[in-house]
């Protein structure tokens, strides 16, 4: 068999090799003449996958490494027999932690008490949103949960109203998927409407899908909000100067790009498609990381202790300097850096493989707050 791969997703030789050729491909670039002998494809959210991709092609398989099926018209690989898979969770424990990474970053620069005066709004309770839940309730933040699809489900009071977030939030972060119909659409949810009922000074993160936001709204209402970190757009990868200048904290689609996360994203749809072909799983990933990375810390304040750790692991101001660059670009030049960005974002390890090292003795609360992070402790 034939497979076609784009290029991003890791070790994807090393596992597809035992189906036939492997073929890598810019996931931007791919085309319905490059599909005219593939049997299987593999991409991620920036290929199209529908019916102009695949017409006439021989294509039996598909499989996206990623949690979003946006970017697929499922119901024309539903009527042609096309198998599908893709890897929902896979990257849920990388978002939460830039999610929290975000959350420390602007409590810092906005002086909020998380414990006493601030409220996260969750919007979307899926595998992300779920994993946000816990490491927020770690750290001590009160926390509502909006998710309308699992409140008509299970008509559970554990779900509150949208206004009852918008209102009450003082941070509200984005976990849905995009959806263009029914009552629960989510195309430009943030809108006009939304963001006017937001708490005045609340901080909005998304780390979704852009065409959630209206951008065009968001930067209207940006004087009336306490802060704005976007890790996605509606226009990449060419996002628009002043969406990005609205931004306190704006990262290229990465809040999801562990290496932890890529790997167990590339296992799951390789189980998948040798399930679908009915072949004997020969590949295994291997460990990504190693609990011997030390971090030393000095800070002895709880929020300043877990801010040290979390930024040391992961700066997530490093990725807003980057992107903030693209400004200085030429119109023309801006999608080639947003995806070379991507392409070449350093390996970033999840927590779990940091360990903890200070000179002044961590307080018990804060040593639990770091090993319900993740973290692991190494002693002095």
């Amino acid at each position: 068999m034939k497979i076609l791969a784009d290029s991003n997703i890791v070790f994807v030789q090393e596992a597809f090799g035992v189906f036939g050729e492997v073929t890598l491909s810019n996931g931007r670039e791919i085309t319905n003449e490059k599909l005219a002998e593939t049997d299987i494809l593999l991409v991620r959210s920036v290929t199209k996958v529908n019916e102009d991709l695949l017409k006439n092609t021989p294509v039996k398989f598909v499989a996206s490494a990623t949690i979003g099926t946006d970017h697929i018209d499922l119901s024309y690989l539903q009527k042609n027999c096309i198998g599908f898979a893709h890897a929902p969770g896979s990257n849920a424990t990388a978002v939460a932690e830039y999610v929290v990474a975000a959350i420390l970053e602007m409590t810092q620069r906005k002086k909020l008490d998380l414990q006493k005066k601030c409220t996260l709004g969750i919007i979307g309770v899926g595998n992300i949103g779920t994993k946000v839940l816990s490491y927020a309730q770690v750290l001590g933040i009160n926390c509502l949960l909006c998710d309308p699809p699992k409140k008509a489900l299970t008509g559970s009071d554990f779900y509150v109203s949208m206004e009852t977030v918008l209102s009450q939030s003082d941070i509200i972060t984005l976990h849905v998927p995009l959806s263009n119909t029914g009552p629960d659409a989510t195309y430009h949810m943030v809108n006009s409407q939304f963001l006017s009922a937001m708490k005045k000074d609340a901080i909005l993160i998304n780390t979704s899908r852009g065409d959630v936001i209206d951008e065009s709204s968001l930067i209207k209402a940006r004087p009336r909000l306490g802060g704005v970190i976007l890790d996605v757009f509606s226009n990449e990868p060419k996002p628009h100067s002043n969406t990005i200048a609205a931004c306190d904290i704006t990262t290229p689609h990465i809040a999801g790009y562990s290496f932890d996360g890529k790997v167990c994203g590339s296992a799951m749809i390789y189980e998948a498609t040798c399930a679908f072909f009915f072949k004997a799983k020969t590949w295994r990933p291997p460990n990504v990381g190693s609990p011997k990375i030390t971090i030393v810390l000095d800070n002895n304040d709880m929020y300043g202790t877990l801010g040290e750790a979390i930024s040391k692991a992961y700066s997530i101001k490093s990725d807003d300097e980057k992107l903030r660059k693209i400004l200085e670009l030429k119109t023309e030049d801006r999608g080639s850096y947003f995806d070379e960005l991507r392409k070449t974002y350093p390996k970033r390890f999840e927590f779990c493989n940091y360990s903890i090292f200070s000179q002044k003795k961590i307080p018990s609360e804060t040593l639990q707050k770091l090993i319900n992070l993740g973290f692991l402790i190494s002693e002095p």
